[in-house]
């Protein structure tokens, strides 16, 4: 017999960051090395988890091409690799900063549930100059 017969949806919206921007380069493919936190599936006085909508990386300015690896973090230390699973790349291509015309934004479609304790953390492949801002939409179960 099947656990939830009924859809669940979410209840508010959640719209998390990462607190640093990710601008040093980790060539690690298994989560460790430096990391930046993006999203947990932590809500205030609720342990039901996250639905993960979307990714969205903006540059902050002049950056040379690299890319965007995002993990899933069982809760555990990055630094062992058994905590993390590599889940996409997106390639970030070279941006030069101007005053007269938009960054753009790169979007990363996820569209799953994020359990409680669970952590959504990115890294970049190579160093870049003025770094990337890395921001995720969802709800909150």
């Amino acid at each position: 017999m099947p656990a939830n017969t009924t859809p669940i949806f979410s209840s508010l919206g959640s719209i998390q960051w990462g607190l640093t921007t990710l601008n040093a380069a980790n060539t690690a493919k298994d989560g460790t090395g430096t990391v930046s936190t993006v999203a947990t599936g932590n809500n205030a006085g609720n342990n039901a988890g996250n639905f993960v909508q979307k990714l969205i990386a903006r540059s902050l300015g002049t950056n040379v091409a690299t890319v965007l690896r995002v993990f899933i973090n069982n809760g555990g230390v990055n630094t062992t690799a058994v905590n993390n699973s590599l889940i996409a790349e997106l390639t970030l291509p070279a941006t030069t900063l101007s005053e007269v015309a938009a960054q753009p934004d790169y979007i990363l479609p996820l569209n799953f549930a994020l359990p409680a304790g669970f952590k959504i953390n990115a890294t970049i492949g190579t160093a870049v100059a003025a770094g990337y801002q890395v921001s995720v939409i969802g709800g909150q179960y």
